[in-house]
């Protein structure tokens, strides 16, 4: 699992360098083998020829002695003249002459392989040897960390007539063979450290040349946003692999493009169409009373009536008081619409606070903060309209309040300022909570809706965060953080 979870580029030079290791063991593991197998077909073969050599000169002392060829007296011919003694000194080799029931007859030196070769052939050695189609058995042993090979066959006469067994004690000496492999396995290593240090170089050019593509393809895939404009992936000297997925990324991006494009304009033309609702719908309210009011005056006008002056003026009241709401309304969407500008200055954000809050005069009122200097990058008028809005909307959540109490307090946090609005008012339902920064949603009977929106607004242009906790009839704090 934790393979997986490596790049391709390292999982890449990793498997290679892996390759290299394993192809490097398995070839000495091969080669060590061979060697052994080749050590030992060498000693067999060299057994094989010794003991077809002695055969053939023992097939020749038969032929011309004066004794009659037999079991019997197949010592006495071998010990005549020392014959035996010669042949194992010409080819360098223990001879041993069993009768066909196993019991030694000769012998070329007594005092060798004096704990091993026993006087009597175990009757398992006769057994294989007379079962063999070829009546020749190959035996190995190791005594003492000494290898052997043991020769057993038949001397026969003229006539192919078993006369005696033949067995050759053969000392397998690889110490040459090892000597070389030693030496030819200390080359090999020097060779195969140099190689694993150029595979590692390799590797590491080779795996950067291979991801090279991939890197490109995922650093602009990170880059990928719908709301800019996305460049393409230009790339060359890339395999047919590569080519379809930078293929298909720059497709997607025409179609991203395409799809963004409809999108906003979809969203454009929606919004303007809620607020052209938006607007004409607060605008007709107050218009529906004032056209009411002129009818009204219409029908009931009367230039003698003695209270004509008091009827006019609770008319122009009335026409006065419609049109101030009809330009609140139009303030209202203006001041929405209006981006805060950037203007950051360096306020002391309590002093900004207090300014804003002079305003209201409100008794239940209350400022707290343990400083009287916190520094803060943000524009003056922006500040005091998301003060104002917050606690604006504090005092009218505490209209039905026996003890109203509003706190307005400023702390730092770390490398934020947090200016905090605190009521005891009616508090937010569940329902509405996720509706509460949403333009045009309000749950008073007046107003447009549009407060808490600008507020987040104006916040997030200054890279700040504006939330609530609230409880239904307990109250609500509102919380502004923003960067020192």
């Amino acid at each position: 699992m934790k393979m997986l979870k490596l790049s391709l580029r390292t999982r890449i030079f990793i498997s290679m360098i892996l390759l290299v290791l394993g192809a490097s063991i398995l070839i000495f593991g091969v080669t060590v083998y061979q060697y052994k197998e080749e050590a030992e077909s060498y000693h067999r073969e060299r057994l094989e020829r010794k003991e077809e050599a002695i055969r053939e000169n023992i097939k020749i002392i038969l032929a011309n002695t004066s004794y009659l060829v037999n079991t019997e007296n197949i010592g006495n011919i071998l010990r005549d003249r020392k014959q035996i003694y010669d042949l194992a000194a010409i080819h360098e080799m223990q001879i041993y002459i069993y009768d066909l029931n196993g019991n030694l007859i000769i012998k070329s030196d007594e005092s060798f392989f004096r704990d091993t070769a026993n006087a009597k052939l175990n009757d398992k050695i006769l057994k294989e040897l007379s079962a063999s189609p070829e009546k020749h058995l190959l035996k190995k042993t190791e005594i003492n960390g000494q290898k052997y090979q043991s020769s057993y066959s038949y001397i026969t006469d003229e006539k192919f007539k078993p006369l005696a067994i033949l067995y050759l004690p053969y000392v397998q000496d690889d110490s040459l063979l090892n000597r070389d492999l030693h030496n030819f396995l200390v080359k090999m290593g020097e060779v195969y450290l140099f190689m694993l240090l150029l595979a590692i170089i390799l590797s590491f050019f080779l795996s950067k040349y291979i991801t090279k593509s991939l890197k490109i393809i995922s650093e602009k895939i990170n880059q990928t946003r719908l709301d800019k404009r996305n460049q393409k992936i230009e790339i060359g000297n890339a395999t047919e692999e590569i080519y379809s997925l930078v293929s298909a990324y720059n497709s997607m991006i025409d179609e991203l493009e395409e799809s963004a494009v409809k999108l906003a304009t979809g969203e454009r033309e929606q919004a303007w169409r809620e607020m052209a609702k938006q607007v004409a719908h607060e605008i007709k309210n107050p218009l529906t009373p004032m056209r009411l009011s002129v009818q009204s005056f219409l029908r009931n006008f009367d230039k003698n009536d003695p209270e004509i002056d008091q009827k006019v003026k609770e008319y122009s009241n009335t026409l006065i008081n419609q049109i101030d709401t009809m330009s609140s309304i139009a303030s209202a969407f203006s001041n929405f619409a209006k981006m805060p500008a950037q203007q950051s200055e360096t306020l002391n954000v309590p002093k900004i606070v207090k300014l804003a809050l002079d305003i209201f005069n409100e008794p239940y009122i209350e400022f707290k903060c343990d400083k009287e200097e916190i520094l803060a990058r943000f524009d003056r008028t922006q500040l005091i309209r998301v003060i104002t809005n917050l606690v604006k909307n504090a005092i009218q959540a505490l209209n039905e309040t026996e003890n109203p109490h509003i706190v307005i307090s400023v702390e730092e946090e770390d490398e934020m300022v947090c200016v905090s609005v605190c009521d005891n008012g009616s508090g937010i339902s569940e329902e509405n909570k996720e509706k509460v920064f949403e333009p045009k949603f309000t749950t008073k009977s007046s107003g447009m809706g549009l407060g808490l929106a600008m507020v987040k607004n104006i916040v997030e242009t200054y890279n700040g965060t504006i939330c609530f906790v609230s409880k239904q009839n307990k109250g609500t704090i509102f919380k502004v953080r923003f960067p020192k």
